[in-house]
């Protein structure tokens, strides 16, 4: 066996992104024989410092300047991820001095222009996906199949429905819970779009297909008829699909409840008060709610929200992230949800408050807490599903309502609660899920949490995920370097 085989890994500079790649080094390093390079970008560099103490010889990073597009330029994401390409020739370089250069370049889904660039350098290219299998093949068929696209004149009603029928299930989704990414095709009127961006992100989503593997932080419990679509379609590519189920991509450290994890950056909470809170708590009696690092909620929104949770008498932890301008969803500053002056003191001892980032998964761990209610990003779908909580589902765009479908119509561990602005529950009804239903005992949610807590941790632990990142690892180990 050769010794030191190097890999680049380049993910998405945000932090969901990010995250699950940093897992994925982990679990590639905890196996002999690797060193770990991965780009990174100033804004995110304290995330790598638990690895950089873990694996001090074999994970190393590469800092890379970027400045992405000033906001009024450039409103669509397609264009803020094509930015990157201004990165590639700092990676050639860097590439063809290194004296020991990598075999392959893992990166996000995002990044599909790194494939020609791994041609170029000699290397295999894997791409990684932070989302879903179910996901995933959707965003497949979007991209191949070029939905709508041949009716540039009038973009199809928000509640058109879309079928894939070349899905298993044949899911439908109305035409605005489809992705952003591709949706802006159809508005060409954004004096600020041009549409050969589009076409770009269409062809380097193309090369996702052409790549030489794919690994997907999933596990088969869960989606192994998606997992199986994606190994067997046929996308004319001419190559066999490697496919790799690797998830739950979670560290046994992330999840610990005696002492701060550095999995995602630090809490803006201490970390010994929050446990302390929940150790004063019965089990099953408190709902976290949290909608991810980049979604900000309306006015209206959090206005329902927080009324729901105050009026209900429910236990709750609520993480509310800052107005930094850097939210993902399409909320309108001037429409941004702020909590009341005095929210705090009115739910003090039954509520808390935590503005910033959490420490989420140990959160979700701690016996206390019953249930989560979430916008169906998918590591917090994943966290969710290994903590064995039952999932209240307000997804808000990207995946998210496909994740949101998986977990409600599929695998049973979810109640819908709203749809991103488009549907918002009453305050009553909010209540309502809140209290007493996400937390009823004899509820088949719960008895489903519980069947995908123990499945999740099969697969990682002896099962499919892990027999799939020992496959990796072997085939990643048999390329040969650059001479």
């Amino acid at each position: 066996m050769k010794s030191n085989t190097h890999l680049f890994l380049y993910p998405y500079p945000t932090a969901g992104h990010i995250i699950p790649m940093l897992d994925l080094a982990t679990a590639i390093l905890h196996r002999d024989g690797f060193t770990i390079t991965l780009l990174v970008t100033p804004p995110n560099i304290s995330l790598l410092q638990p690895l950089i103490s873990l694996f001090p010889s074999s994970f190393h990073y590469l800092l890379l300047q970027f400045h992405p597009p000033p906001p009024q330029q450039h409103q669509h994401l397609t264009s803020k991820i094509i930015a990157l390409r201004v990165l590639d020739p700092q990676i050639e370089d860097w590439f063809r001095t290194h004296s020991s250069p990598p075999v392959a370049i893992i990166s996000d889904f995002f990044l599909g222009w790194t494939q020609p660039l791994a041609l170029k350098l000699g290397i295999k290219r894997l791409v990684f996906s932070p989302s879903g299998a179910f996901a995933l093949a959707v965003a497949n068929s979007l991209w191949l199949n070029r939905r709508f696209t041949d009716e540039v004149q009038v973009p199809p009603p928000d509640d058109t429905p879309v079928a894939f029928h070349d899905l298993p299930g044949s899911p439908v989704f109305e035409w605005w819970q489809l992705s952003q990414l591709y949706r802006d095709q159809r508005d060409r009127r954004a004096a600020d779009y041009d549409n050969r961006d589009w076409e770009f992100f269409r062809a380097s989503w193309l090369n996702n297909l052409a790549s030489w593997g794919t690994v997907v932080n999933t596990f088969a419990d869960l989606e192994s008829k998606y997992i199986d679509h994606l190994k067997t379609t046929d996308y004319g590519f001419g190559q066999p699909n490697r496919i790799w189920a690797v998830g739950p991509l979670l560290t046994d450290e992330s999840q610990s409840q005696s002492q701060p994890p550095g999995r995602g950056g630090a809490s803006v909470f201490p970390f010994d008060q929050v446990m302390t809170w929940l150790h004063q708590k019965p089990h099953n009696s408190v709902i976290f709610v949290c909608f991810g690092s980049r979604c900000a909620l309306s006015k209206r929104q959090m206005d329902v929200l927080s009324t729901a949770l105050d009026c209900s008498g429910v236990s709750f932890i609520l993480a509310v992230r800052p107005h930094d301008g850097g939210h993902s969803n399409a909320v309108a500053v001037d429409n941004l949800g702020e909590l009341p002056e005095d929210y705090e003191e009115r739910v003090a001892g039954r509520g808390l408050v935590i503005r910033g980032w959490a420490p989420q998964v140990p959160i979700l761990n701690h016996p206390a807490v019953g249930s989560f209610l979430t916008h169906c990003g998918w590591n917090s779908v994943l966290e969710g599903l290994s903590a064995g909580v039952v999932m209240l589902t307000w997804p808000m765009g990207a995946d998210q309502f496909t994740n949101a479908k998986l977990l409600v119509d599929q695998a049973g561990v979810g109640i819908r609660v709203g749809e991103s602005t488009r549907i918002i529950p009453k305050v009553d009804e909010l209540a309502a899920v809140l209290l007493p239903q996400s937390l009823d005992p004899t509820r088949m949610e719960r008895k489903r949490a519980c069947e995908f807590r123990s499945a999740a941790k099969a697969a990682v632990k002896g099962g499919s995920s892990e027999r799939d990142v020992d496959d990796l690892v072997t085939q990643l180990r048999q390329l040969e370097p650059v001479v």
